[in-house]
């Protein structure tokens, strides 16, 4: 029985997660996203290194962009398979989709109209990627899953999810293939979260997988530890509040800004911080604290039991949800300072970039990173000491204060990379590295190699391997 993988985004780079598995005849393609990095953006208008239609299924991990942004596409070209997913990865897939086809909506209008004024012309056109429509046609193919549970995907193979504690209904995937009364199994870890953070239960590492293809966006670094997290957000916040300005947080809409905000009314609730006004200006984070709220079944054993002392983990007293464009405007006309939280993570898109245009060029503002920003991306460049950059097709001088909480990231680091992978009773006969740059993934590789014995090497895009 042979095995065949193909890595097409997620391999040498962080997002576009996306690998085709062969195996037994049938033909699962593990995640379907959108590339984030600014460099490469341009593949999502590449054509499907395969026929859409050709697919028997796909296997989602999680919710993120860069994991589900690209299966409105897949559809609209062909694919009419089923797409299995845990439930509130179903549930918060649909928002982020939904939210993408707005985004991209108002995006190709701005810029067209930009272009028209600077004469310019798009090497990709101006029409949306996908619509909203699109992804009216994506819903009903999702068929919502259970964390252990088999799913037959055709004569003889199979795949189950696991807790990946990354996210929200987040999952690693197993397949497992039969013939002959031999069994054959393929893991992808799917981006793996870290033990005891708010919130969300654990990762529960499969107990076997003959190839396991894992994540290693943090695999040559380690997280400091937790206590410097709230050390770090009591430092800035008090120090923005005398200088007068804004804290501008660029956050994911899924999971950070609800660890965010478990974080802020902790801190409040204990005095440590001043009661300042914290602004969520991110309808899509308003949506997915909803599906939170759905699925309390997911939290930990400390959020289980804040909720039943009557606290929930995302509210607390001075919050304010800015869900219209009118509320988000006002914000940049407040006195004082105010913390705002609002979406894309990376700066890539959505109201962050409207908000970093107002406070850039602010000394008394400060701008603070709380998760990875990858490379070629607008925080990225802040964040590594840009004097200036673009933004809205305009250069903006950096000057206000930029500073970032370490080791606040959905992201397991090297050691926990480990240790998840060690978390199998029986080693894999390989490990394939994935949705990492270059040198983090490399130093993954050689380490499971070294200290665990287990051959191991960088996956490569586009690259096809038989086993």
């Amino acid at each position: 029985m042979d095995i065949k993988l193909q890595f097409l985004g997620g391999a040498e780079n962080v997002t576009g997660s996306s690998h085709l598995v062969d195996i037994n005849g049938a033909k699962v393609l593990i995640d379907c996203g959108f590339f984030q990095e600014r460099q490469l953006q341009g593949r999502n208008w590449e054509p499907f290194a395969f026929d859409p239609a050709s697919l028997d299924a796909v296997a989602l991990t999680h919710g993120h962009l860069d994991h589900c942004g690209l299966l409105p596409r897949l559809v609209r070209e062909g694919f009419k398979g089923t797409i299995y997913a845990t439930s509130a990865t179903a549930d918060i897939a649909e928002i982020v989709m939904r939210d993408a086809a707005h985004i991209q909506a108002e995006d190709a209008a701005f810029k067209k109209r930009r272009h028209q004024k600077e004469g310019k012309v798009s090497k990709y056109g101006y029409d949306p990627l996908f619509t909203a429509q699109d992804v009216d046609r994506v819903i009903p193919l999702i068929e919502k899953v259970e964390f252990r549970s088999r799913c037959k995907i055709s004569q003889g193979v199979n795949l189950e999810f696991s807790k990946a504690g990354h996210i929200l209904g987040a999952a690693s995937v197993r397949i497992t293939a039969e013939r002959h009364g031999k069994e054959r199994s393929v893991v992808f870890s799917g981006d793996i979260g870290r033990p005891n953070t708010p919130i969300l239960q654990d990762p529960e590492p499969f107990e076997s997988g003959e190839i396991v293809c894992m994540e290693s966006t943090y695999g040559n670094r380690f997280h400091k530890k937790a206590e410097s997290i709230t050390e770090t957000l009591v430092r800035v916040i008090h120090a923005a509040e005398k200088a007068g300005g804004n804290i501008v947080i660029p956050s994911f809409a899924i999971e950070r800004t609800q660890e965010l905000l478990y974080r802020l009314g902790n801190l409040l609730r204990e005095g440590r911080i001043p009661e300042i006004p914290v602004f969520v200006d991110s309808p899509m984070a308003v949506k997915v604290t909803d599906v939170f709220r759905e699925h309390p079944e997911l939290f930990d054993a400390e959020t289980q039991a804040l909720i039943q002392s009557g606290n929930h983990p995302c509210q607390f007293d001075g919050l304010h949800l800015a869900r219209t464009v009118e509320e988000s405007k006002a914000l940049n006309t407040r006195k004082g300072t105010s913390i705002i939280i609002a979406g894309s993570g990376m700066c890539t898109g959505g109201r962050i970039k409207h908000h970093l245009r107002n406070n850039l060029e602010r000394p008394e503002s400060t701008i603070l990173f709380v998760g990875y920003q990858a490379k070629g991306t607008l925080g990225r460049q802040i964040l590594e000491g840009a004097a200036q950059v673009r933004l809205f097709g305009q250069t903006t001088s950096v000057l206000a204060r930029i500073t970032k909480v370490n080791g606040m990231s959905a992201h397991a680091d090297q050691r926990e990379l480990l240790t998840w992978l060690k978390g199998q009773k029986e080693p894999p006969s390989s490990v394939f590295m994935i949705h990492g740059e270059g040198d983090a993934a490399q130093a993954l590789a050689d380490v499971v190699k070294r200290d665990l014995n287990i051959p191991a090497r960088v996956a490569k895009r586009g690259e096809e391997v038989s086993l």
